[in-house]
């Protein structure tokens, strides 16, 4: 397993942000342990999962961080942006407060993230469709008119939970592999220079922790 493990194209850096208690480290357990923790505690600070997956015929390694979404983490958390590839902005469906916020988590985001960075709107808790306080379509929209990737999710039943994932990952390869055709460079281009130290413990990979979008 470990040697499978070890055998992979790329690392893509992706980020999850939102409000404290939408799902964000329970979207992050189901897709990379299937797993769901109905006592999840708030998180503190960053946590990070990997898993690979298959995308075309490239093996990528997805490395999720989790980024606590109460105010006085946010310092600390904002550091973590640098190198990401690809953002989850999520919101929970049943309150409408933690989607009033997204366009705050889209400044901090593109504040401290590279512009050429994947970002999906994702609604979580659809398993809680009756108590819904955000129209699908709204939210849909809003996507739509920021150029975000949208999608629906439930980490408690795991609907869409890897689709949203597979979609991000995809589009991600999908742009750094334009980026290729339109340059000589070789594929171990690094996404953006960082120093050691803001990228620990992170970058213990044997390859590039991204590619140049």
């Amino acid at each position: 397993m470990s040697s499978a493990e070890e055998d992979y194209n790329f690392v893509f850096k992706v980020v999850l942000i939102g409000e404290s208690g939408v799902g964000k480290t329970n979207l992050l357990s189901r897709f990379t342990r299937n797993e769901f923790n109905h006592d999840s505690r708030t998180t503190i600070g960053v946590e990070f999962s990997t898993r690979t997956i298959l995308v075309g015929d490239a093996v990528v390694k997805a490395q999720i961080w989790d980024t606590a979404g109460l105010e006085r983490y946010r310092a600390i958390t904002s550091a973590y942006y640098r190198g990401a590839v690809g953002a989850l902005v999520v919101f929970d469906i049943t309150k409408h407060q933690t989607y009033n916020v997204v366009d705050h988590w889209l400044k901090e985001l593109y504040d401290h993230a590279e512009a050429s960075i994947v970002v999906m709107l994702v609604g979580n808790k659809t398993d809680l469709a009756q108590a819904r306080e955000v129209p699908m379509e709204e939210a849909k929209m809003f996507a739509d008119n920021n150029g975000l990737l949208f999608v629906e999710t439930s980490a408690l039943d795991s609907t869409n939970v890897e689709q949203a994932f597979e979609t991000i990952l995809k589009e991600i390869f999908h742009k750094v592999q334009k980026q290729k055709q339109r340059s000589s460079q070789s594929n171990t281009v690094s996404l953006a220079s960082e120093s050691p130290e803001s990228t620990a413990p992170a970058q213990t990979e044997k390859r590039p922790c991204c590619v140049a979008l």
